[in-house]
């Protein structure tokens, strides 16, 4: 299981999620900071888990692009 989270509030709007994990993340055109795909919102964490473990390298790429560090990727 993966586990992809993010902390959308803190977003400077970058785009580098979305060129690294084009199928996990989008931008928003209301605010144009980064969305993840599917996810759940908890106190302005959104989280996504997927059994889908091929998503795991892109969404790793995106955390490591990440200039502000408010992505994380886990594999469970």
């Amino acid at each position: 299981m993966v586990v992809v989270t993010l902390q959308r509030d803190k977003c400077i709007g970058c785009n580098y999620c979305v060129e690294m994990a084009p199928s996990e993340f989008q931008m928003s055109k209301k605010d144009g900071k980064s969305v993840l795909l599917h996810s759940k919102e908890k106190k302005g964490f959104y989280t996504l888990k997927s059994h889908d473990d091929s998503i795991f390298a892109e969404c790793l790429q995106a955390q490591n692009a990440c200039p502000v560090k408010i992505i994380t990727a886990k594999k469970l």
